[in-house]
């Protein structure tokens, strides 16, 4: 049976994961694995470094600003802002355009999701978790948070149980699941199991 990956967010057509964070290698026979973003599509120009913006970007950025400024309650208009910022690696400012996207509707799990990422590659690590419990919450059934949830107990907060704990609820949520990088969840969390014993 071919493992079902991480089900999130679908902000395309190309339902494609895209690695947002540095990459934490040697965990799994040399897989690497990191902290991901909901819903983006592949830019192979991407980098764990910030990119920078390129003149386009930079007046899709200026047109979301002027469109925020006009009507301060237009919620896709702070969240694709908060997309920017995110793909430049501009955390404080994603971060904020996200905060401003969720006091206009918190019962977004995605935006959530996102924010915890901006959180964890800003260093703040225990609000990253609390952004990822606040996506569980509104929807149970959310991968992505689940994964990230773990990703950053284990590797930034040197939480084994708690990982294992979060991993194994999203096993029971979705046997099959993935991480983008095509490790399933299982052989992490046996991985972890094993090591363990072993010790």
């Amino acid at each position: 049976m071919t493992s079902k990956k991480i089900a999130g967010y679908v902000k395309s057509e190309n339902v494609i994961w895209l690695v947002v964070a540095a990459l934490l290698v040697g965990f799994v026979s040399g897989v690497a694995f990191g902290i991901y973003k909901v819903g983006m599509t592949a830019d192979a120009r991407f980098s764990a470094e910030a990119p920078g913006m390129d003149a386009a970007r930079q007046q899709t950025v200026n047109e979301l600003k002027t469109r925020v400024k006009k009507d301060p309650k237009d919620l896709d208009g702070w969240i694709q802002l908060g997309h920017q910022y995110f793909d430049t690696n501009q955390m404080a400012a994603a971060i904020d355009a996200y905060q401003k996207a969720l006091a206009l509707d918190d019962r977004n799990a995605n935006v959530w999701t996102d924010l915890g990422v901006m959180y964890r590659r800003n260093g703040e690590l225990q609000k990253a978790v609390k952004a990822f419990d606040r996506a569980i919450a509104i929807d149970p059934k959310h991968e992505i948070s689940r994964f990230n949830k773990g990703i950053v107990l284990l590797h930034d907060l040197k939480d084994e149980k708690g990982a294992l704990e979060t991993w194994e609820a999203l096993l029971a949520i979705n046997p099959q699941a993935a991480s983008p990088g095509g490790q399933t969840v299982r052989e992490l969390v046996d991985h972890i199991k094993n090591n363990h014993q072993e010790k």
